[in-house]
């Protein structure tokens, strides 16, 4: 008799091996590529449009800026930010999907978006040489990601020094009323929703799990903290569904 002793990681509220997680979550975002925007109105009222715009506005967008936009998924925080960035500047759309990758390169392209660059990129293993980005946004994936801390390591890596990191995820309601029915929310109706739009339940409830095991917001602004990231800061949007977490690289590269 043989011992798995393959880490574990959480796939939703199962524990699943590591080296596993990446195959199941690109199953999900597979079956969920063609309907995710649609969805994500449903599941969020469309605010998650207002979300994304927030956390833009705060970023310290400049236009001479190299940007990297992590699990882009279909491309709406860069057609958001790419009317900001003149030809001084330079972005790029990147998911470890290919099925939302290509979502969102067609996306826009139909939408007449251009001078975007395309990646398909893990976020722990980022294929750049240090000190390359001015700013690198993550919004909704990094709940997803196996080993967080080694995906904040690398993006630490890649940004210039004084480069600024955004994250826009789902975190935990700051009241416990509220929480309890966004919960009933969450587990109850979005799934149905999904089996209902996508065909795909199964991918919603994991969506649901996601949340519930990502990082609260002190959890998570600890980690960047852990990962070398300085004046780390979080923001509540919609009474903490969302959280705008930032950080930036010291000036001295240690």
């Amino acid at each position: 008799m043989t011992t798995d002793n393959s880490k574990q990681t959480s796939f939703g509220f199962r524990q699943v091996n590591e080296k596993d997680k990446t195959d199941l979550v690109a199953d999900v975002f597979d079956s969920v590529a063609q309907n995710y925007d649609l969805m994500n109105d449903l599941m969020s009222f469309g605010i998650h449009r207002l979300w994304k715009k927030v956390a833009i506005e705060t970023s310290g967008l400049r236009e001479n800026f190299k940007v990297l936009d992590l699990a882009g998924g279909t491309g709406d925080m860069v057609k958001l930010m790419r009317n900001k960035i003149s030809n001084k500047g330079s972005i790029i759309l990147s998911d470890i999907n290919w099925s939302m990758l290509k979502e969102g390169r067609d996306r826009l392209i139909d939408e007449g978006v251009e001078d975007v660059q395309i990646a398909q990129i893990d976020a722990q293993y980022l294929p750049f040489k240090d000190n390359t980005f001015d700013l690198i946004t993550i919004a909704f994936g990094l709940r997803n990601v196996t080993n967080k801390k080694a995906a904040l390591e690398s993006m630490l890596s890649s940004l210039k020094p004084g480069g600024k990191l955004m994250i826009l995820e789902f975190s935990r309601p700051t009241n416990e009323f509220f929480r309890e029915l966004y919960d009933i929310f969450s587990f109850e109706v979005i799934p149905k929703i999904g089996e209902f739009v996508a065909q795909s339940e199964d991918s919603y409830r994991y969506l649901a799990e996601s949340i519930r095991m990502h990082p609260t917001q002190e959890e998570l602004k600890d980690l960047m903290e852990s990962a070398g990231f300085s004046s780390c800061n979080f923001d509540n949007l919609t009474n903490g569904v969302v959280a705008i977490h930032s950080g930036k690289k010291g000036m001295i590269d240690a």
